[in-house]
């Protein structure tokens, strides 16, 4: 019998952030009141009885929370299978934090590096300082014996000629999972300062397949990219994020300002498009195209469609042709989506 899919659900504890960075999606919205304590403690209770085998904390940068350590101890108390961090790791710099949140049952944790070197990193999160704390607190859990760490790095403008670089820095860390974003600009830091972050896809995409390549040859073969046109990834296609979590994964993302049930659906039918010249193209099954706001800025000219080949096996119906959905920022600004601090109601890269 094939295994259903795992249910993976993102709980936004908040937009409070120590860093600051430029390209945040969530940049507009750091001034909105944080969760309380019981609040996402019901969450997590509620996020139990709905199913989920993932719960994936996230901010803002939830681990500056003083709850941080209640939040993962009762989700892990309750019985939630997987418990995973996102964070910037600055707080990580300290060695006995790093103690605490270990015992307290963390699974996984993603590092957000932005940079090779403290330059570029700490210009894009506005936190001089950071990357060095990041550094350290990546130490931090390697000492301790901590195995399941992971990352993701952003591509923006400033930072994808690095990408080789930091694809090393992982494989030297022997992460068995990372990320590489091209930059959402729906709303948020980069859509903004669209221009100044914002890379053409064609410059970036092949510094992305040169980090992948780094990841394969250290035999890491579970590193990824995310929100790219596939046209420019024909040799890539089993590191597409976006296909393997349509396979493995029903998402769902619950904040105290939106409730999205179906994150992946939803991006694909509101934030990304496929363009005029996409039509033909033998990978339209499966890919979702890229950011609207981008095609309203460059235009379709760097895509182009793949022409008709058999595909590898693992691709066809391995992505739905998604229900009509509407993003979380859309559902925000209609009000169809329940604000928690005046409702009750039952809820992104990612």
């Amino acid at each position: 019998m094939e295994k259903e899919k795992l249910k993976k659900i993102v709980l936004f504890t908040g937009y409070a952030c120590s860093n600051r960075c430029r390209f945040c999606i969530d940049a507009d919205k750091r001034g909105l009141p944080e969760r309380g304590t019981g609040e996402l403690l019901r969450e997590i209770y509620s996020a139990k009885a709905a199913g989920a085998d993932i719960l994936e904390i996230i901010g803002g940068e939830s681990t500056m929370r003083r709850d941080f350590r209640v939040l993962v101890r009762t989700a892990k108390k309750i019985g939630i299978e997987e418990v995973i961090c996102a964070t910037n790791g600055r707080i990580f710099a300290d060695r006995e934090y790093v103690r605490q949140v270990m015992e307290a049952g963390l699974d996984s944790i993603i590092f957000s590096l932005h940079g090779a070197v403290a330059e570029v990193h700490d210009f894009l999160t506005d936190s001089p300082g950071s990357f060095n704390e990041l550094l350290h607190g990546v130490e931090n859990f390697r000492s301790a014996g901590f195995r399941r760490i992971y990352g993701n790095t952003t591509v923006v403008r400033q930072n994808y000629r690095q990408l080789p670089e930091i694809a090393e820095m992982y494989a030297r860390w022997r992460f068995t999972n990372v990320e590489f974003i091209f930059v959402d600009p729906t709303y948020g830091g980069a859509y903004n300062n669209f221009e100044e972050l914002v890379p053409h896809i064609s410059e970036a995409a092949p510094f992305m397949r040169m980090a992948l390549d780094t990841g394969t040859a250290a035999g890491l073969t579970q590193w990824k990219v995310r929100y790219v046109p596939l046209c420019h990834f024909t040799d890539h296609l089993d590191h597409i994020s976006e296909i393997n979590e349509r396979r493995l994964y029903i998402s769902e993302h619950w904040a105290q300002d939106f409730h999205n049930d179906d994150s992946i659906g939803s991006r694909a039918e509101v934030s990304r498009r496929k363009a005029a010249k996409c039509t033909g193209c033998s990978l339209a099954g499966v890919c979702e195209g890229i950011w609207k706001v981008y095609l309203d800025h460059y235009g379709e000219e760097e895509l182009r469609p793949v022409p008709a080949a058999d595909l590898p096996a693992f691709l066809p119906g391995a992505v739905e042709n998604p229900e009509k959905k509407r993003s979380d920022n859309d559902l925000m600004k209609s009000g169809s989506i329940l604000n928690k601090n005046t409702e009750t109601m039952g809820h992104t890269g990612e």
